[in-house]
C-alpha cells in the first residue's frame, strides 16, 4: 500500500503542536524574540567576575535566551521530522539551526570567563543562595577546565558546529527522503512497496523467502550507495576526532564520555562483560536454528519469532490499554500521566511519506514531550510505545521538578527509564499469559530485547571505537575497511550464523553512528533497567525509581543511578543482567521442548 502524504493523514493520530506555539505566526514572532535575546547577551561579556550578582544576571540571561531558542528550534525540528521532504519545514529547521549556532557563538565567552574567575572567589560566589540553581552546572564547567579553550577559539568551534552537522543531515536526507526501495512479494505473493517502516515487519515473517527477499532488497539499496555512506560516516568520524583533539582529549571516545563524567573503564567493562557471555549467544543461535529447522542460520533469520502459529497483532488502542495496565507497578500518578499523553496527542502514530523513520521522544520544556512512532499494529510496536513513553515520562517529571538549567537528563540515564517500561511490560505479559506458545513468544521477544539491546548495541559500540581508532591512527575509512571491521565483529558476536556480503554493510544504515559513542548507553541502560524493574516487582516499592525520574540533569548520571539502586562502576550490573538472559533462555528452551512433546 502506497504511503500517504502528511496532509492526508487522520489528524487525531498526529502531534498537536499548538501547546508549543498556537500558530506559525506565533512561532515567527518567537523566532524574532529569540534572535533579539541573543543580541542582548553581548552586554554580559566581561562582567562575570565582577560580583556574585553580576554572575547571576549573566547566567539568568543566557539561560532565558536558551529556553526561548530551544522551543523555537524544537517546534521546527518536530515539524520537519513529521515530513522531512516538506521544503517549508526544511527552511524552518535550517533557520532554527542558524539561531542555535548564533546562540552558541554568542555564549562562547561563558565557560572561559567562569574559569577565569579565581577558584576561591568563584567558590565564594557559588555559596550565594541566588546561585544555587547553577551550582552543578558551574561545578561541571570547572571539571572541564583542562579541556576548555580561550574565548576566541571557543567561538570558532561554536561557529564550526553547524557545518559539523553536514554528515548527519546528509545521511538523513539520503536515507529518509531520497532513497526508495524496490517492491517485494509478501507471504501471499502480492507485490508490496518496501519501506523503512515495514522492513521490520517483513523481517519477522515466518516465510523464509519473505525474510530473504526483504533483506536483499532493503540492504541491496544501501549497498548501491555504499561509497556515499562511507564518505558521510568518515566525515562524521573526522569531526569527532578533530573536536576531541583540539580540546586535548586522548580520543573521541574519552571526549564523548567525559561530558557525562563517565570513565572509559565503564565502556571497556561493558565490552568485556558481553565478551565473557558470548557462549550464551551461541546457545541462543543454536536453539533458533534447531527450532526453525534451518540447515544454516542467516542474519535475516534472527528476528522472526521462533514459535509458529502465534499471532500477536496489536491495534493502537489495544497497545495503549496494555501499556497502561503493565505499568501499574509505577503507581497511580504515573498512570494518570499516561492518560494525559494519550488524550493530549503527545504521540505521532503512523508512517507517512517523508516522516523520520524509527521512533523517538523529544521533551519540550514548559510544554510536554512529543513521541514519534511508526506504528504497524504489532506487539513490537506496543513495546516501542512503552519504551518511548518511558523517555517521555522521565522528561515530563524532570521538567516539573527541575528548573530549566537542570531539567535535561543525560543520555546515559535516559535509556534506563525507557527500558524499565519494556521490562515491566514483558513481566506483565509473562504473568498474565497462560498459553504456552504465547509465553514462549514473549520469552523470545524478551531475549531479542537482550540480543538487540545488550549484545547488538555493544557490537555497535565496538565498531564505533574501532572506526575512530582507525581515523586517529591515520587509516582510511572506506566502504571496504568499514565493512571488514563490521564483518569481523558480527562473526565474533554471532558465531554460528552466516555473515554474507550484504550483512557486512549494515553499519551504513545506523543513524545513531552520527552521534558518536551514544549506543553503548542502550546496553548499560538495559542492564540497569533489568535490576530496577526486578526490585520494583519484588518489593512493590517504586519510590526510589520515581525519585530518580525527577532528577533531570541536577547531578552526574552515575550518581543519579545510585538513587535508583544501580552502580554502573561495578561490573555486577551488566553481568547480573546477562544472568537473566541465560535464565530466560533456559526457560524458553524448556518451554519449547514441552510444546514439541505436546505436538
Amino acid at each position: 500500500m502506497e504511503l500517504k502524504n502528511r496532509k492526508d493523514m487522520d489528524p487525531s493520530f498526529l502531534w498537536d503542536f499548538t501547546p508549543i506555539f498556537p500558530s506559525r505566526e506565533a512561532w515567527e514572532s518567537a523566532y524574532q524574540e529569540a534572535e533579539a535575546s541573543i543580541a542582548g547577551l553581548a552586554a554580559y561579556e566581561g562582567t562575570l567576575g565582577e560580583s556574585a550578582d553580576a554572575l547571576k544576571k549573566a547566567l539568568d540571561a543566557v539561560h532565558a535566551a536558551g529556553e526561548k531558542i530551544e522551543r523555537v528550534y524544537l517546534y521546527a525540528s518536530l515539524h520537519k521530522a513529521s515530513d522531512n521532504g516538506d521544503p517549508q519545514y526544511q527552511a524552518m529547521e535550517a533557520r532554527s539551526v542558524t539561531l542555535l549556532v548564533s546562540y552558541q557563538t554568542a555564549t562562547a565567552f561563558l565557560t572561559p570567563e567562569i574559569l577565569a574567575i579565581p577558584a576561591e572567589k568563584l567558590s565564594s560566589y557559588m555559596q550565594q543562595e541566588g546561585l544555587a540553581t547553577y551550582r552543578h552546572m558551574v561545578e561541571d564547567i570547572c571539571r572541564g577546565r583542562a579541556y576548555t579553550l580561550d574565548a576566541a577559539r571557543e567561538r570558532m568551534l561554536a561557529q564550526l558546529s553547524d557545518a559539523a552537522q553536514t554528515p548527519d543531515n546528509s545521511f538523513t536526507m539520503l536515507e529518509s527522503v531520497d532513497m526508495t526501495f524496490p517492491a517485494i512479494r509478501d507471504e501471499a505473493g502480492r507485490e508490496v512497496a518496501l519501506t523503512h517502516g515495514n522492513f521490520g515487519v517483513f523481517r519477522e515473517s515466518s516465510d523464509p523467502r519473505v525474510r530473504r527477499e526483504s533483506f536483499e532488497a532493503y540492504f541491496g539499496e544501501f549497498k548501491r550507495y555504499i561509497n556515499t555512506f562511507a564518505a558521510l560516516y568518515a566525515g562524521s568520524v573526522k569531526f569527532d576526532t578533530f573536536f576531541a583533539s583540539v580540546r586535548g582529549h586522548k580520543s573521541a571516545c574519552e571526549a564523548a564520555l567525559f561530558a557525562n563524567n563517565v570513565p572509559v573503564s565503564v565502556y571497556d567493562s561493558l565490552v568485556e562483560a558481553v565478551h565473557s557471555r558470548l557462549g550464551t549467544m551461541r546457545q541462543y543461535l543454536a536453539l533458533r536454528k534447531r527450532v526453525l529447522g534451518l540447515s544454516e542460520l542467516n542474519m535475516y533469520d534472527l528476528y522472526n519469532p521462533m514459535v509458529e502459529s502465534v499471532e500477536f497483532k496489536m491495534e493502537y488502542a489495544q497497545a495503549k490499554a496494555l501499556v497502561k495496565e503493565a505499568l501499574k507497578p509505577l503507581g497511580e500518578a504515573y498512570g494518570a500521566l499516561l492518560e494525559q499523553a494519550y488524550a493530549g496527542r503527545w504521540m505521532d502514530v503512523y508512517e507517512n511519506k517523508g516522516k523520520t523513520t524509527g521512533a523517538f521522544s523529544c521533551g519540550v520544556y514548559g510544554v510536554h514531550p512529543y513521541v514519534l512512532l511508526n506504528f504497524t499494529n504489532t506487539l513490537d510496536d506496543a513495546f516501542t510505545m512503552a519504551h518511548e513513553l518511558g523517555h517521555a515520562m522521565h522528561s515530563y517529571l524532570s521538567d516539573q521538578a527541575q528548573d530549566y538549567v537542570n531539567h535535561d537528563y543525560s543520555i546515559l540515564v535516559a535509556e534506563v527509564a525507557s527500558t524499565v517500561n519494556e521490562v515491566l511490560l514483558t513481566q506483565y505479559l509473562l504473568k498474565t499469559e497462560t498459553d504456552k506458545k504465547r509465553r514462549a513468544y514473549i520469552l523470545n521477544h524478551f531475549l531479542e530485547g537482550f540480543r538487540t539491546t545488550v549484545f547488538r548495541q555493544t557490537l555497535f559500540a565496538e565498531f564505533e571505537r574501532k572506526a575512530h581508532a582507525m581515523e586517529q591512527a591515520g587509516e582510511p575509512l572506506t566502504a571496504q575497511s568499514l565493512s571488514e571491521v563490521y564483518r569481523e565483529l558480527n562473526a565474533l558476536y554471532y558465531e554460528g550464523a552466516v555473515i554474507n556480503d550484504l550483512m557486512e554493510i549494515e553499519w551504513a544504515r545506523i543513524p545513531h553512528f552520527y552521534n558518536a559513542f551514544y549506543v553503548y548507553q542502550y546496553a548499560t541502560g538495559f542492564s540497569s533497567a533489568v535490576a530496577i524493574a526486578s526490585h520494583i516487582l519484588e518489593t512493590g516499592d517504586a519510590s526510589d525509581y520515581l525519585r530518580f525520574l525527577t532528577l533531570g540533569g541536577s547531578d552526574y548520571p552515575l550518581e543519579e543511578l545510585k538513587v535508583a539502586g544501580v552502580d554502573l562502576t561495578q561490573p555486577s550490573t551488566v553481568l547480573s543482567a546477562l544472568d537473566v538472559f541465560q535464565a530466560s533462555l533456559d526457560a524458553l528452551e524448556a518451554l519449547l521442548k514441552e510444546i514439541e512433546k505436546e505436538g
